[in-house]
C-alpha cells in the first residue's frame, strides 16, 4: 500500500510540475487562438490579406442585428480583434488582455448572435479563455521571458 501511496505521489507531483502546467497553457492558447483565428479569415476576402469581404459585411448588417454596435465597425472590428489576439496568444505576449478579449468576444457572440450555443462551443471557449486570464501564458509564453528580464 505504501508503495502505491509513493506511486500515486510522484505521479501527482510530475502532473502538477511547471512543463506540464507550460505544456497545457500553451495548448490552451493554441486552441483558443485557432477558432478566433479561423472565423477571422472567414471574413477576408480570398487571396487577400486584410480585405473583408462582402459577405462579412453582408452578415453584420443582415444577421447580427442584434449586435449592438453599427454593422460597418462591428465587421472591422471583429475581424481585426479574430487576426491580432490570436497572434498574440500564440506568441504568448500580453495573454491575460488577448484571453479577455477574446472572452468578450465570446460573450457578445453568445448573447447576441448565437445564443443556443453556450453549452456544445461557447462555454468551451469561456472556460480556455478564463483559465488563460486566470494563470496567463506560462512559462512557454513570451510574456514569462519578458517577465523574467524584468526582474
Amino acid at each position: 500500500m505504501l508503495a502505491l501511496q509513493r506511486g500515486w505521489q510522484r505521479i501527482t507531483a510530475f502532473l502538477s510540475s511547471r512543463a506540464v502546467e507550460a505544456s497545457a497553457l500553451l495548448l490552451a492558447r493554441l486552441a483558443l487562438a485557432g477558432v478566433f483565428w479561423r472565423s477571422g479569415r472567414a471574413k477576408i476576402e480570398e487571396g487577400s490579406w486584410f480585405s473583408i469581404s462582402d459577405a462579412t459585411y453582408y452578415l453584420f448588417r443582415e444577421e447580427y442585428t442584434r449586435v449592438p454596435l453599427p454593422p460597418e465597425f462591428a465587421a472591422v472590428a471583429a475581424a481585426a480583434a479574430e487576426h491580432v489576439l490570436p497572434v498574440l496568444l500564440v506568441i504568448g505576449l500580453g495573454v491575460r488582455l488577448s484571453a479577455l478579449g477574446l472572452l468578450g468576444m465570446t460573450m457578445v457572440i453568445q448573447l447576441f448572435v448565437y445564443p443556443e450555443a453556450w453549452w456544445p462551443v461557447h462555454s468551451l471557449w469561456a472556460a480556455l479563455a478564463l483559465v488563460l486570464i486566470a494563470r496567463g501564458g506560462g512559462a512557454l509564453a513570451l510574456d514569462a521571458l519578458f517577465s523574467r528580464f524584468a526582474r
